[in-house]
């Protein structure tokens, strides 16, 4: 089915987003007045929030089809773009201070950001390899240009290190469709799948999807597409690290899960390399982590390997597997949300990003370092959290997948032991008594980074006391994919 009505079903919650972008240029045109620059954030919560809403009247069973076949919406999809809304909606929450600076470009800084959004739902939509490479560079080119939106060459030398390793991957990634397209005839995801099972695949098959996974494994910052993260975390702004390491994400794992258990389901020998690839990451971003004296570059490696810990699960395909997949994606997000708008906070209260600044916090900031502890501690699988929960979960999975698997158990075991060291410590730190340390506190100027931060760590704590529900869920939507 390709109506009007069917492409305007699905299109709905993006077509709000591309009024909300025209509103922004309207008044980035228009408004020559920088006292009103708080008004443009505002919009683009508004905008969001309108989307979400819009998205529990789009139609996805059966499921829909739009543009000859280029767009999906299933339960999958619904389910994977409201994640990226909620997350896009807190992130643009945590924006004030990276617009402050820059008064007079707020409302350019919130189009891109709105557009950046459009990129990673219609990215989680796609089924066929042009529209997921027209998404995936839209997507790359907006986050290029919130990374350079910074004052100072340190934040326009990131963007072009993440411009040269971006524009690495994608050649990769093309030369990979290349390849499948020359010996299926078609970029279509359901054309593909339905070539393969009619047909053996063969060792150009394998090649072809390594090279189109390389183009996501750039946006996840895998091994050995990973040495832009470290830099770029440190020099952009708080709310724009906050942003890039949510919402690329759960784009980018919303569309390789599918890609998984369709089009990539045909090698013995891809998920093999996938483990592999994320072995060797899981070791270097938590060895890098354990160095870090800045919490923004601690973050970072944290991210890059938690990322590694999904690709494990997400590469033993299998229904459970997929539902492991989306259960962690979803609570890293909050904790990592969560985690982030205390750092937004801590910049506000003209705190820096060294890590010795945490020293006696928890006695001179009971309640904000309690918030903080719950979300940290949620990262590192601490009981009681949503991440405990989440890493069970994960490590059951590939239990239960076999014992060829069993060494790369062993790696994520070993890889969450070490990385629970170095979120341990930023709790000691915080428990530490400093007498040469002056008492200092943290200002609530921003009261949207507090509410995000404390609802974040009142969910991770739910979660982990209560996580069936939000398990059940997960398996449904990993049963629809």
């Amino acid at each position: 089915m390709n109506s009007s009505l069917d492409i305007l079903n699905i299109f709905i919650p993006n077509m709000i987003i591309l009024l909300g972008m025209l509103v922004q240029v309207i008044f980035c045109l228009i408004n020559k007045n920088i006292r009103f620059y708080k008004s443009a954030k505002w919009i683009t919560v508004g905008t969001l929030f309108v989307s979400l809403i819009s998205l529990f009247d789009v139609q996805f069973e059966p499921i829909y089809y739009a543009f000859s076949d280029a767009l999906i919406s299933n339960v999958y999809t619904v389910f994977m773009q409201a994640m990226i809304l909620i997350s896009g909606i807190i992130c643009a929450l945590l924006t004030k201070k990276a617009v402050a600076s820059r008064r007079n470009r707020a409302f350019q800084f919130h189009a891109i950001y709105l557009g950046t959004i459009l990129s990673a739902m219609l990215l989680v939509a796609v089924n066929d390899y042009l529209s997921m490479f027209i998404t995936m560079e839209m997507l790359s080119f907006g986050c290029m240009f919130l990374i350079a939106f910074a004052k100072g060459y340190k934040s326009k030398e990131a963007m072009f290190k993440y411009l040269i390793t971006n524009a690495v991957a994608t050649c990769v990634f093309l030369f990979g469709i290349s390849y499948l397209y020359g010996v299926t005839s078609s970029v279509n995801f359901t054309v593909i799948n339905d070539f393969y099972m009619q047909h053996t695949a063969e060792w150009i098959y394998t090649l072809s999807v390594v090279f189109i996974t390389c183009g996501l494994l750039f946006k996840l910052a895998i091994f050995p597409f990973a040495n832009w993260i470290l830099d770029i975390y440190e020099v952009s702004a708080t709310s724009v690290v906050a942003f890039i390491s949510s919402v690329p994400k759960i784009a980018v794992f919303g569309i390789l899960c599918r890609l998984l258990v369709f089009n990539f389901s045909y090698s013995f020998e891809f998920p093999v390399i996938l483990l592999v690839l994320a072995s060797i990451t899981v070791v270097w971003a938590n060895l890098i982590a354990i160095r870090q004296k800045n919490i923004k570059r601690l973050l970072a490696a944290s991210s890059s390997a938690n990322a590694s810990y999904m690709i494990f699960a997400a590469s033993l395909v299998s229904v459970y597997n997929i539902s492991t997949v989306l259960f962690y994606l979803l609570t890293y997000i909050i904790m990592n949300l969560g985690v982030f708008s205390a750092v937004v906070l801590l910049e506000n209260s003209a705190f820096s990003n060294k890590l010795y600044e945490f020293k006696s916090f928890a006695y001179t900031n009971p309640m904000f370092s309690l918030a903080f502890l719950v979300a940290l501690l949620g990262l590192a699988g601490m009981p009681l959290t949503s991440g405990f929960v989440s890493k069970i979960y994960l490590l059951s999975a590939i239990a239960q997948s076999g014992l060829v698997f069993l060494p790369f158990l062993i790696v994520l075991i070993c890889a969450i032991v070490i990385a629970l060291y170095y979120y341990v410590r930023i709790a000691k730190l915080m428990f530490e008594k400093d007498s040469s340390q002056t008492e200092r506190y943290v200002i609530y100027k921003t009261e949207s980074a507090s509410i995000v931060l404390y609802v974040c760590a009142a969910i991770t704590f739910l979660i982990g006391i209560f996580p069936n529900h939000v398990i059940e869920l997960c398996k449904l939507i990993a049963y629809n994919i």
